[in-house]
């Protein structure tokens, strides 16, 4: 298996700290436009899940395994540490796992032989050609600002973030291949964590919060 290459670094953008943190400490490719997003399938896939059902995930995950949590952009803005503290109640319920890239591909093959094909899961996979919203990178306030005191929602700017944060941030100056789950761990191989297993506890998770739902929805009367 080659080696994966980082992307160049891009020029700084000091009026985008955001893009430039992901640009240029993680070397993660980013898509045009605002707000910021990162490009799946080159560096890592996303696992996109119920809150609920990839909490009880996290266990199958290395300590560095990036994981983020999606927030619904209606909800107050307050300090990202304390979103990360509140986020059962406040994060739209929603969890971005990463995993290695290509197993978008590998997930509808996956769910058939784990026996989960069948049933409807509120599980998907974000894979080549998608993207999701970059979450602020630890330390950046939520709408950051440029030098004159204005957002960067401007021309060049990454627009206002805030929407996502990060549970688990990736850690510049380390390749995050290695931290996220592939099928080539089956087995215990590399050290790195067993995409099986994870999507296996999810999709148990994901189908234990639909009846959950379903068992909390009132009667119909006809």
């Amino acid at each position: 298996m080659l080696p994966t290459v980082p992307l160049p670094r891009r020029p700084l953008h000091p009026s985008d700290p955001v893009r430039q943190w992901y640009e240029n400490e993680l070397g993660w490719a980013t898509v045009p436009g605002s707000p910021l997003r990162l490009a799946a399938g080159l560096r890592f896939d996303v696992l996109d899940v119920p809150a609920e059902a990839g909490v009880r995930a996290l266990r199958h995950l290395g300590p560095v395994s990036p994981v983020a949590l999606h927030a619904s952009r209606s909800a107050p803005c307050e300090d990202p540490a304390a979103r990360r503290e509140k986020w059962p109640a406040r994060h739209g319920k929603r969890m971005w796992l990463l995993v290695a890239a290509g197993s978008a591909e590998e997930l509808p093959g996956l769910l058939d032989w784990l026996e989960w094909g069948a049933l409807a899961l509120d599980l998907t996979a974000i894979g080549a050609g998608g993207s999701i919203e970059a979450p602020l990178p630890p330390g950046v306030p939520e709408g950051p600002l440029t030098a004159d005191g204005a957002g960067t929602d401007g021309p060049g700017g990454s627009g206002p973030q805030g929407a996502a944060v990060w549970l688990r941030p990736p850690e510049p100056g380390c390749e995050v291949e290695p931290s996220l789950p592939t099928l080539s761990a089956v087995g215990g191989g590399g050290g790195a964590p067993d995409l099986v297993r994870l999507v296996d506890t999810v999709a148990t998770q994901c189908h234990r919060v639909r009846l959950r739902r379903a068992c909390a929805q009132p009667p119909a009367y006809s």
